[in-house]
């Protein structure tokens, strides 16, 4: 006899083992170093457990990265990065909002940093890059037909 399933629940199954494989291509020493990069003047400014928040920077990290890489298959088919960006824009700010909310809640209210930049467009920048990096690992993975 054989098991029905669903088909959001054969797309669900689908992603995660693309999400598995993909992950291979991140290195927690790798997430972390840019974590610190972005936002070792903020962990300065933390009142609270500094644990916390880099849990959220690289819980948000690996969320672009993953978000990239989903969106690397229109690349790869020859369409210009900024327009697939643009595709995925919507879900990116979903990612920079709740990044800049979650690093506003756990640091005191200082939006300015050090460097001059805002809070936002530090968590702008920083999941754009992660997108960036997940997008051009995504594309390389289709090209070398891994996935």
């Amino acid at each position: 006899m054989t098991v029905i399933t669903t088909f959001k629940e054969r797309r669900r199954e689908k992603e995660m083992k693309y999400e598995r494989k993909v992950m291979s291509g991140i290195s927690l020493e790798k997430l972390y170093k840019e974590m610190m990069r972005y936002f070792q003047p903020l962990m300065f400014y933390s009142t609270k457990n500094n644990r916390s928040v880099e849990e959220g920077c690289l819980d948000i990290a690996v969320e672009a990265f993953l978000l990239g890489a989903k969106y690397s298959r229109f690349g790869y088919y020859g369409e210009q990065e900024e327009k697939v960006r643009a595709r995925s824009e919507k879900e990116g700010k979903k990612l920079v909002s709740a990044l800049f909310d979650y690093l506003s809640f756990w640091t005191e209210d200082h939006y300015e940093l050090p460097t001059g930049d805002g809070l936002y467009m530090l968590c702008e920048a920083y999941v754009d890059g992660w997108w960036t990096e997940g997008f051009r690992f995504g594309k390389k993975r289709y090209a070398l037909k891994l996935s």
